[in-house]
């Protein structure tokens, strides 16, 4: 699947933002672009606040971004990137469930998803294919989509947990980490109120009874899907 979007001369070197709270990931992810002279890392971000400075400063090619960031989302993120109508095109490169979020990723404005533990030998082809203006996912998740292409663009409902918003999903994951209404407040700069009532809406569509449950269920999802 491809979308319209233009394609980035080879000839030409990328310039890349890498946006992760992980140093040893973004190290990792610097000296394996190092290997590669038509590549060239610009910036490097652990928060989404840094990287929209970075986005604004150095204007990259492409944007890696992982979904996890100390201080929101890496969906909030894309959205607040592609709203900017910049140039820079979009990977996320993380460990969350691709079957989950790649299809929120794309939703959102990324042209690209790469499991963490994939990255090894499809990191290059996934940089060259975001750059060149099409989309990179796995095999399953293509097929997924040109499934829903085939049935009028319906999601494939695989588990209530799909039935999620993404700010209904965030705040679930979060829970799932520990984390208290007011914290998550925090994190995500909204009010407590505004946290509660996502919370309502996630015990509803989960069928859950109360907020035990929830956080229980939140838990248990968040180790299976580390």
């Amino acid at each position: 699947m491809t979308r319209t979007a233009t394609k980035f001369s080879r000839s030409k070197t990328a310039r890349i933002l890498i946006v992760d709270d992980h140093p040893i990931v973004r190290d990792g992810l610097i000296a394996a672009l190092s290997r590669h002279p038509n590549l060239q890392v610009c910036g490097e971000a652990a928060t989404v606040a840094d990287a929209i400075k970075l986005i604004d400063s150095k204007q990259p090619d492409l944007a890696i971004i992982d979904l996890s960031l100390p201080d929101g989302s890496g969906l909030d993120l894309i959205k607040r990137i592609k709203a900017r109508n910049v140039s820079t095109k979009m990977l996320v490169l993380s460990m969350s469930d691709e079957s989950l979020y790649a299809e929120r990723a794309l939703r959102a404005g990324a042209m690209g998803f790469l499991h963490k533990q994939e990255a090894r030998g499809k990191l290059i082809d996934a940089i060259h294919q975001v750059l060149d203006g099409k989309i990179f996912v796995s095999e399953a998740i293509n097929e997924r989509l040109l499934q829903q292409v085939m049935m009028g663009n319906q999601p494939l409902q695989h588990s209530p947990i799909t039935a999620l918003s993404d700010r209904e999903l965030e705040v679930f994951e979060l829970l799932g980490q520990g984390l208290g209404s007011s914290e998550i407040a925090q994190r995500l700069h909204l009010g407590i109120k505004t946290i509660e009532t996502h919370r309502q809406r996630i015990k509803d569509k989960l069928d859950l009874k109360n907020s035990l449950e929830l956080v229980r269920h939140a838990t248990q999802w968040v180790l299976e899907n580390r």
